[in-house]
């Protein structure tokens, strides 16, 4: 991009052997120059002393209270997440889902599959890939037991498991389940 002209150039007034000792203007130049210096504002300065109202003359609690108040509830949540737990034990089965990341047909698949199950059965929680997934493979297990589907070391086109019913899988997983 050619550099622009001044506009004492476009009129004619500047001889073409004469070189002017003004700097060029730009458009940044011309705006600093038109504006003023904005004077510096000064915020107000916060008072030093003690605090008055309410907060100033309550009783200060000493670090032991503290300390007893904060075991305290450890221990009530600590019997609550226990008492859960055991609960959560007795009635939840864990569904495990372990699907390959190779294609995305694995994972629309292990989708399907969670939410079906989720939907059917209200105590059973589904998990996807807990740990890292095998090549190749589509498992559906219940956690430390029994293996419902177990397609293993597939290769390209991924047939056997193209070739499943996902409605009929789902349908006797919660059977099996329940």
């Amino acid at each position: 991009m050619a550099p622009r002209k001044r506009k004492a150039e476009v009129d004619g007034e500047v001889d073409a052997g004469k070189s002017s000792a003004v700097a060029p203007a730009t458009r940044r130049s011309t705006r600093l120059a038109k504006s003023a210096p904005e004077p510096a504002v000064e915020l107000p300065k916060k008072k030093k002393g003690k605090a008055t109202g309410k907060k100033g003359k309550e009783k200060k609690k000493t670090v032991e209270e503290k300390q007893t108040e904060t075991e305290e509830a450890k221990e009530k949540d600590e019997e609550e997440e226990a008492n859960e737990a055991t609960d959560a034990d007795k009635s939840k089965k864990t569904v495990v889902v372990e699907h390959c990341k190779q294609c995305n047909s694995f994972k629309t698949r292990a989708v399907q599959v969670k939410t079906g199950i989720e939907k059917a059965v209200p105590g059973v929680s589904v998990v996807l890939n807990p740990e890292k997934p095998r090549r190749g493979c589509f498992e559906i297990r219940e956690e430390g037991g029994e293996k419902f589907i177990s397609l293993l070391d597939m290769e390209r086109p991924f047939k056997p498991m193209k070739a499943l019913n996902m409605d009929q899988v789902i349908a006797d997983v919660i059977d099996k389940i329940k």
